[in-house]
């Protein structure tokens, strides 16, 4: 049952800067700090991107800030660095907690997130996050060279094992317990919020999937993330209180005995991966949720199979916490355990294809509105069905034993989890920018920049999989001294120039997106004729969202081209009524 709007804990419009913009309790202002701290971290991680790409391409040049000629060791470095950014605070944080804290509320007739405080403090633990994690390049020793799964007894045994693993990886690990924390007070406001803050008539099959996304994310945050808040204590407690959880007895390094014992490494494989399968989809089921709010938008019709969506989005966040052990098909567990994890990770196959088949159906026949928006998201089915069908060779141990740790694992996660999420963020952007800041994003820039990026992605993750299959292995910084892998330079090279275009082409996204602010066209309400509920209220929106009035529901989501309609859509809140 739908709960009042108005339950949660209501505050007044702050008036000073500070309470306004830096520790607001506005779920919107946090929602764009959010987004703004995964735009930081996105240039960061693309710049780090950047620099592993030069090394691989030209091994032997000089490039800035590196001083001299990069070293395998700060190869490493940047893999760690590169994936742990990229993972935490880009592909987790915009979707879940930038795009769903401003929308999510709106969308279901609320004037607030259910805890304010809590939300504004779950951002600014965020915040201590990365800038604890961006404090290891700074450190003696720099940034660790662990990856960025942290395995243990590498990540565990200190400064002996190598460059970066003294107290840069002890860093490390503390930003990703503290962004654990975080993110577990992010995941109960969002659970809260939508249980309890729905607008009369907002039924749960009322929902956007959107929020359904958002919501079903937030479960998998609360039970992921704390999984790997426990692994981090432990790890910690190895490095610096004399524990043994993760370092097997009678380890010698560089000729150094060390002095634990009984530990296993594999506990850290599973307690990570736990935690790292359902992190997949936390990263990108709310692209999954957008992307079908848009393709009904502009195909100006109702979702396909709207249940069965709904379904499939529970059905992937549970199988998800299931397969885990896919991963570690290398690691020497039973042939017997291999083959449940291959068939619970190819189950997991059939609710993405319901998904896929849905947007499909969605769009045909269709009166498809080629926006900015739109574009994204087709890219996003683009990418997330190509990555997917390379994650079916993974599933299998007897090829995943021949693929693992090869540039083709590289490739699929990359094209699945990685860039289609982006194209999520990106579709989310264009579609969401006029609402929220009360312009419209410039679109022939918009499609210069979708095309490019699109080509982009293609052309850098698709030779991967080549490669991969050549057996090329990842996070080898030289390849040189291996004979059957030098006619692969050429391809390295060729990626690395295309990464350049790439990384080059965001640009016209971030100069898009600070000039609308300021000059781009005024939005109307709803510029793009859609019906949920944050179309209702003002470009943006006023502190409490519906001006003190919660809104009553009387439609789905989708309601576009009904039969006897006045119009080619109907708003979930017109009391106009239709007959299907």
């Amino acid at each position: 049952m739908a709960h009042a709007a108005g339950a949660h804990a209501v505050h007044e419009a702050p008036t000073g800067f500070i309470r306004k913009y830096i520790f607001s309790l506005d779920h919107k202002v946090i929602g764009i700090q959010y987004y703004l701290l995964a735009l930081v971290a996105v240039w960061v991680g693309m710049i780090l991107s950047l620099y592993m790409r030069l090394r691989l391409a030209w091994p032997t040049e000089e490039f800035p800030l590196v001083g001299g000629v990069m070293t395998p060791e700060a190869y490493l470095s940047l893999v760690t660095m590169h994936g742990t950014i990229m993972v935490f605070f880009v592909l987790t944080t915009a979707p879940q907690s930038g795009f769903g804290n401003y929308i999510l509320p709106i969308q279901i007739g609320a004037a607030d997130m259910a805890f304010p405080f809590l939300n504004a403090l779950s951002f600014w633990v965020t915040f201590l996050s990365f800038a604890v994690m961006l404090a290891a390049f700074f450190v003696s020793g720099g940034a660790p060279i662990s990856g960025w799964t942290g395995y243990p007894p590498l990540s565990a045994v200190g400064e002996v094992a190598g460059p970066g693993l003294g107290l840069g990886q002890t860093l490390w690990v503390v930003s990703l317990a503290i962004f654990c924390g975080g993110a577990l007070l992010g995941a109960l406001n969002f659970i809260a919020t939508t249980l309890d803050l729905r607008a009369k008539g907002m039924y749960l099959m009322r929902m956007p999937l959107t929020v359904w996304a958002w919501f079903i994310t937030a479960i998998l945050g609360l039970l992921a993330f704390g999984v790997l808040l426990a692994a981090g204590v432990l790890l910690l407690m190895d490095r610096v209180a004399g524990t043994s959880f993760f370092i097997p007895g009678g380890l010698v390094i560089s000729e150094q005995i060390i002095s634990h014992k009984g530990g296993s490494p594999l506990l850290w494989q599973h307690l990570f991966w736990f935690f790292g399968h359902p992190e997949v989809y936390i990263a990108i089921l709310p692209g999954m949720g957008v992307v079908s709010q848009i393709l009904s938008t502009f195909a100006r019709k109702p979702i396909f199979g709207y249940r069965a969506m709904v379904y499939a989005i529970m059905g992937i966040g549970g199988l998800g916490f299931l397969v885990w052990g896919h991963h570690m098909f290398i690691s020497g567990m039973s042939p017997y355990s291999a083959i449940a994890f291959s068939v619970l990770t190819l189950s997991i196959g059939v609710p993405s294809a319901i998904k896929t088949f849905n947007w499909l159906g969605t769009l045909i026949g269709g009166r498809i509105r080629f926006t900015t928006p739109m574009l994204y998201a087709l890219g996003f089915v683009s990418l997330f069905v190509t990555g997917g069908l390379s994650g079916l060779f993974l599933g299998q141990p007897s090829l995943d034993l021949y693929l693992h740790d090869t540039y083709f694992v590289l490739a699929h996660f990359h094209m699945v989890m990685g860039v289609a999420a982006i194209f999520g963020i990106f579709a989310g952007t264009y579609f969401w920018f006029p609402k929220m800041f009360g312009r419209m994003m410039n679109e022939p820039l918009g499609k210069l920049h979708f095309w490019i990026t699109f080509i982009g992605v293609y052309a850098i993750f698709m030779p991967m999989h080549y490669i991969g299959i050549a057996g090329h292995p990842r996070r080898y910084a030289e390849t040189s001294g291996v004979e059957y892998l030098g006619s692969l330079q050429p391809v390295h090279d060729f990626i690395s120039i295309v990464a350049i275009v790439t990384i080059a082409a965001q640009f016209i996204f971030l100069f898009n997106f600070f000039w609308s602010l300021y000059h781009g066209e005024k939005a109307s309400v709803n510029p793009w004729e859609c019906t949920t509920l944050e179309w209702t209220v003002p470009s943006p929106p006023p502190h409490d969202n519906f001006g003190g009035h919660s809104p009553v529901v009387y439609h789905g989501a989708y309601e576009y081209n009904v039969p006897g309609a006045s119009q080619d859509y109907i708003m979930q809140t017109s009391p106009e009524k239709v007959t299907h």
